[in-house]
C-alpha cells in the first residue's frame, strides 16, 4: 500500500496522475474548493482587520470528512492543487484542516501532468506560498465587501435579485460606454474612385488616394480632402476618364512577418473565439480537460501544460524539442540560428510557462481518434502555435505602386509570399497573394472602367466576447482565469444580451451602470479597478502588505457608500427622469423596473397611468445591422421585452398587430423541422413561465409536450468521478446539475462542481 497522499483538484486530475505513479502514492481529489466565506452572512470582521470567517461549504462536507479519514493513514500529503492562487487557496485551506504533529504536509506545483513534470515536482516539494494566497484572499474579501454592501443597494433602490461586482460591473461599464459611442455616432458620407487599369491586357485595381498632393479621405480617419458627394464623386470621375494613367513610382520591398509567441491565456481565448466561435467559458472548460489527461490509447495523458498563465516563457528541454521535430519534419532551413525569445508584457507572473503541448511529437494527427471534435480543434491550435513560434520569419515582397492622372494621384499595391517560414504551420489569417503585373516608371496604363462607391463613416463596433476580452485584458482588468465568469455573470444577470456574437447592453445593464458609475465613480473606474490587480500582483510578489490594500480601499470605498445610500436615485420610488413630458397630463416621464424589466412611466402615477415598455440597445436590426422591417406593414421592428423574454413587434403598433420572437416566424413561436407523434402536426418551440419548451403547433387540441433532453456537459461527476454532469430542472423550471448515471449515482447539486473553473 502507498504510505504518502497526493491531494488535487479534480477526480481526472487524479486518475491521469494516479496511472503515472503506479501505486507510490495514492490520489484523492477535492472537487475544487473546500472552504469560502459564508454564503448567507458578511463573514468579514472589518473591525478586527478584515479578519474572514472560512467554513467548510456545505456540498464538501462528506469530502472533508473522508480526506480526513484517509489522511489518517499517511505520514506525507503533497497538496498538488492547480498552480495559481485559487490552487494556492485550496492548499492553504487543506493544510489547516489536515495538519498534525506527526505529518509533513507539502505544496507541489504541476506544470503539466505528465511523468516529468509529475516527478520535477515530487522530487522538490516546497510549503504554502503564503503571499499568494494572501493575494487571493485579499480579492475574496475586496469581491464579498462590494458584493454584499452594494448588491443591498440595488435592490433598496431598483429591484430585488440585481448585484454588483467589482470587476464585473467594470466589463458592464465598458459595454455601456461602447453603446453610448454608438447612439451618439454621426455616420458622414464619403465616395472612393477605383480606377480598373490595363498592362498588356492583365487588369489591376488603383485607388484615388491625393488631389493636388493633398490626401483624400478613406475611412473613418479624417484627411484634407473628403468626396462627400455623388456629384463631385461623377465630376472626379469624368476627368480622371479624360486624362492619361501614367506610372510614377515603383516601390518594392521584402517585408518580415514574424511568429507570434506560444499561447497565454487571453490570447488563447482570442483567437479560439476568433477561429473556432468558441466562447470563453467552452475554451477553458475544453483547456482544463486537455490539461488534467485524456485517454489515449494506454490511459489519460496530460496533453497540454496549465492553461491559466500570461507568461510566453518555454523550458529549455521544450524549446530543445521543438527545434528537434521542426528539423525533422520542415527541414533545417526553416529553423533560425538560436530559438526565438519572446518579452513578456508588464506584470506577468512568470511562474508559468505559456501554454504548450506536453510533447510537440504528439502531433494533432497522431491522436485524432481520441479527442472529440473540439478537443482536437482546439489542441491543435495549441500546437500549431508553438511549433510556428520557433521556426523562421514568413518573408513578403511588396509592391506599392504610384499612378499619376493630372492633379490626381492614384496608388495600387500587391504581395506576393517569397518564403513560407512559420505559415507552413500555422496562418493567423494571411491572405491569398495579391498579384500586379510587371510595370515601369512612366509607363502608360490603359482605363478598363472607373468606379465612383459611396461609403460612410461607421460607429466603433459593439464588443464580441474576444474582444471583450482583448480590451479587459489591455485595461489590466480582472486575470485571464475569471473572464468566463465575468461574461457568464453579466448575461445571467440579464444586464447584457448577445445577438449575432456581439454584446449590447439591455435597459436595465444601463439603468444599473450608471446609478452605479455615478455613485461609485472611481470604484468602478478603470484605471482604479486596473491598479487594484496591480496591488494584488504585489501582495503576491511579497512587495505590498495585504492589509494595508484592504485598508487603503476600504477607507475610500465606505466614503462612496455612505454617499449611495443618501444620495442614489430611488428608481423604486420615484424612477430616473428621461428628459420627456407626459403627453396625458404633462408630467415628468420617468425610467422605473417592474417584474418584467424596465419601463417608462409617468411620474404622477397613479394619478396618472401613462406608461410604455422600453425599446432596447439592439432594436430592429438583422444579422448584416440593416434594419428589419415588418413584414405585414412595412413598417420599423423593434426590439421589446416582455414576459417570457424579448420579442419583435411593428413600430406602427396598435395599427399594425405583428410580432414574432428572437428567432421566429411571426407567430411568437419557431416552427421545427419535425412533427408531433401524436397528431402529425408540427412542433414548435415555444416560451413558458420556465423557459423555452416544445409542443405541438395544434394546442389546445392536441396538448403534447416533448421531454427535454438533459444536456450533457463535459465535466466529470466529482461522485462517482464516471458519469458526466448534467443539466436538468425541477418542475418550476429551476435548473439544478445532476449525474448522467442517475438512479446508480444520486449526485444533485444547485451549483455547478468546481473542477473547471476559476474564479480568480
Amino acid at each position: 500500500m502507498a504510505d504518502k497522499l497526493i491531494i488535487v483538484e479534480s477526480p481526472a486530475k487524479s486518475r491521469t496522475i494516479e496511472k503515472y505513479l503506479k501505486g507510490k502514492y495514492h490520489v484523492e481529489a477535492t472537487m475544487g474548493h473546500i472552504v469560502d466565506l459564508p454564503k448567507k452572512e458578511f463573514g468579514i470582521d472589518i473591525e478586527n482587520g478584515f479578519k474572514p470567517k472560512y467554513v467548510v461549504i456545505d456540498e464538501k462536507k462528506k469530502v472533508v470528512s473522508n480526506l480526513k479519514k484517509k489522511a489518517k493513514n499517511y505520514s506525507e500529503i503533497y497538496l498538488a492543487a492547480d498552480p495559481d492562487r485559487e490552487g494556492e487557496a485550496i492548499c492553504y485551506h487543506l493544510k489547516n484542516l489536515l495538519s498534525s504533529k506527526d505529518k509533513k504536509i507539502y505544496r507541489v506545483l504541476f506544470n503539466e501532468i505528465t511523468p516529468t513534470g509529475i516527478s520535477k515536482a515530487l522530487e522538490s516539494p516546497g510549503d504554502v506560498d503564503l503571499n499568494k494566497f494572501n493575494a487571493q484572499q485579499t480579492r475574496r474579501i475586496v469581491d464579498r465587501i462590494v458584493g454584499y454592501k452594494v448588491s443591498p443597494l440595488l435592490w433598496e433602490k431598483v429591484k430585488r435579485g440585481l448585484s454588483a461586482g467589482r470587476v464585473q460591473t467594470v466589463a458592464l461599464r465598458i459595454i455601456c460606454e461602447r453603446e453610448e459611442e454608438i447612439r451618439k455616432f454621426n455616420k458622414e458620407e464619403y465616395w472612393t474612385i477605383l480606377a480598373e487599369l490595363l498592362k498588356n491586357e492583365i487588369p489591376f485595381t488603383a485607388k484615388l488616394v491625393e488631389i493636388d498632393g493633398r490626401k483624400v479621405r478613406i475611412g473613418n480617419k479624417k484627411a484634407p480632402i473628403a468626396i462627400d458627394s455623388k456629384q463631385l464623386a461623377e465630376q472626379i470621375k469624368r476627368e480622371l476618364e479624360k486624362g492619361n494613367f501614367l506610372i510614377e513610382s515603383v516601390k518594392k520591398k521584402h517585408k518580415k512577418r514574424n511568429p507570434l509567441p506560444p499561447f497565454i491565456t487571453s490570447k488563447l481565448q482570442q483567437e479560439a473565439a476568433r477561429v473556432l466561435d468558441f466562447p470563453v467559458k467552452k475554451t477553458m472548460r475544453i483547456a482544463q480537460k486537455l490539461y488534467e489527461g485524456v485517454d489515449i490509447g494506454d490511459g489519460p495523458v496530460g496533453l497540454i501544460t496549465y492553461m491559466r498563465t500570461d507568461s510566453t516563457r518555454i523550458s529549455k528541454e521544450a524549446i530543445e524539442s521543438a527545434r528537434a521535430f521542426i528539423g525533422e519534419k520542415f527541414g533545417k532551413e526553416e529553423l533560425p540560428s538560436k530559438p526565438n525569445v519572446y518579452s513578456a508584457k508588464e506584470n506577468a507572473q512568470d511562474a508559468h510557462e505559456a501554454i504548450r503541448p506536453t510533447s510537440v511529437f504528439r502531433t494533432p494527427e497522431s491522436i485524432s481518434k481520441y479527442l472529440s471534435k473540439d478537443e482536437l480543434a482546439l489542441y491543435s491550435l495549441i500546437w500549431k502555435r508553438f511549433v510556428a513560434s520557433q521556426m523562421t520569419p514568413a518573408i513578403f515582397e511588396e509592391t506599392e505602386v504610384k499612378i499619376k492622372n493630372g492633379k490626381y494621384t492614384l496608388e495600387a499595391s500587391g504581395t506576393v509570399l517569397k518564403k513560407e517560414g512559420f505559415l507552413k504551420v500555422y496562418n493567423p489569417g494571411v491572405g491569398k497573394d495579391k498579384l500586379l503585373p510587371e510595370v515601369e516608371e512612366g509607363e502608360k496604363l490603359a482605363l478598363k472602367n472607373i468606379e465612383a462607391k459611396q461609403n460612410f463613416t461607421t460607429p466603433p463596433p459593439r464588443y464580441t466576447e474576444a474582444t471583450l476580452v482583448k480590451e479587459l485584458e489591455s485595461n489590466g482588468i480582472g486575470r485571464p482565469s475569471t473572464y468566463a465568469t465575468i461574461i457568464s455573470v453579466i448575461q445571467n444577470r440579464a444586464y447584457v444580451l448577445m445577438k449575432e456574437k456581439k454584446f449590447y447592453p439591455t435597459a436595465l445593464g444601463e439603468l444599473v451602470n450608471k446609478l452605479l458609475v455615478s455613485s461609485f465613480p472611481k470604484i468602478f473606474e478603470i484605471n482604479y479597478t486596473a491598479n487594484l490587480e496591480k496591488e494584488l500582483d504585489g501582495i503576491e510578489e511579497g512587495k505590498l502588505d495585504y492589509l494595508e490594500v484592504l485598508r487603503k480601499f476600504y477607507i475610500e470605498f465606505e466614503r462612496y457608500l455612505k454617499r449611495a445610500e443618501e444620495e442614489m436615485v430611488s428608481v423604486k420610488r420615484n424612477g430616473v427622469p428621461i428628459g420627456e413630458k407626459c403627453e396625458k397630463c404633462g408630467g415628468e416621464m420617468v425610467k422605473k423596473v417592474g417584474k418584467f424589466g424596465v419601463f417608462i412611466a409617468c411620474s404622477n402615477y397613479p394619478e396618472c397611468k401613462n406608461t410604455r415598455e422600453v425599446v432596447e440597445s439592439a432594436d430592429g436590426e438583422d444579422a448584416n445591422g440593416e434594419k428589419k422591417t415588418c413584414p405585414k406593414c412595412g413598417g420599423e421592428l423593434v426590439l421589446k421585452s416582455g414576459r417570457y423574454g424579448k420579442f419583435y413587434t411593428c413600430s406602427n403598433y396598435p395599427e399594425c398587430d405583428y410580432r414574432e420572437s428572437l428567432n421566429g416566424n411571426g407567430n411568437g413561436v419557431k416552427q421545427l423541422d419535425k412533427n408531433c407523434p401524436q397528431c402529425g402536426k408540427p412542433l414548435v418551440e415555444r416560451k413558458g413561465k420556465y423557459g423555452k419548451f416544445i409542443a405541438c403547433s395544434g394546442y389546445p387540441e392536441c396538448k403534447y409536450i416533448e421531454k427535454e433532453k438533459p444536456k450533457e456537459l463535459d465535466i466529470i461527476c466529482p461522485k462517482c468521478g464516471k458519469g458526466k454532469i448534467v443539466v436538468r430542472k425541477t418542475r418550476r423550471g429551476k435548473v439544478f446539475y445532476g449525474c448522467s448515471r442517475y438512479p446508480d449515482c444520486d449526485y444533485a447539486s444547485w451549483t455547478l462542481p468546481d473542477n473547471g473553473e476559476k474564479s480568480d
